[in-house]
């Protein structure tokens, strides 16, 4: 019987926090990675830091430099993907992910490593979702609304990608408290988040119940 423990089972607080800037929306309509940043996390302290840029291969459009305060001038020295994303796929081996709507992020992820035939072995969690079911009382969970609303601090700079994954990990860290305070959870597991991102809405209170 093997004795290698889930990575699902590891504790939420051991994670690597990832987002990346893009530009545009979609890898199946030829968008590219043009940043990433990340933060790893052992047991809610960050221990490691990883930031890149990358040419896409072409020029981003104006929408997004002014988005992201990315321009073309500050590309044109950069890496290209492929050697960013094999640098990157290291960093995150053995790790789970988190991202604030991971769904985005993790399209980005898969399509840039698909490129290189590198791949990662853990899992993605959303904080996005997550605070969907723990914080039912605001009206946005926009990463900086959210930051706002838990006075969480930060240096005013969003849509870079350090900075938002920064702010990112420190909301995943308050939703982890949050657990402890309002429902008795300590020390979840990486799993039981994923479960909370998946329940209803409706249900949560009845499930962080049974958890407690």
């Amino acid at each position: 019987m093997s004795l290698i423990r889930s990575k699902k089972t590891t504790p939420a607080n051991t994670v690597v926090v990832l987002d990346f800037e893009t530009t545009g929306l979609s890898p199946n309509q030829g968008d590219r990675a043009i940043e990433i940043g990340a933060v790893k996390l052992e047991n809610g302290v960050i221990v490691d830091r990883f930031q890149k840029l990358m040419n896409p291969g072409f020029r981003v459009s104006s929408f997004i430099a002014n988005y992201t305060g990315i321009t073309n001038a500050m590309l044109v020295g950069a890496d290209d993907c492929a050697t960013v994303m094999h640098e990157f796929a290291d960093f995150i081996q053995g790790c789970n992910l988190v991202a604030h709507n991971a769904s985005f992020d993790k399209r980005f992820l898969d399509a840039e490593l698909e490129d290189i035939q590198r791949n990662y072995d853990g899992t993605f969690a959303c904080s996005l979702l997550v605070s969907r079911r723990l914080i039912q009382e605001v009206s946005s969970h926009k990463l900086g609304d959210l930051v706002a609303y838990h006075q969480i601090e930060n240096d005013g700079v969003f849509h870079r990608a350090l900075a938002d994954a920064e702010v990112t990990a420190s909301l995943w860290l308050v939703q982890l408290e949050t657990l402890e305070r309002d429902h008795g959870i300590k020390n979840p597991s990486f799993d039981l988040m994923l479960k909370i991102g998946k329940t209803p809405k409706g249900s949560i209170d009845l499930f962080l119940k049974k958890q407690g």
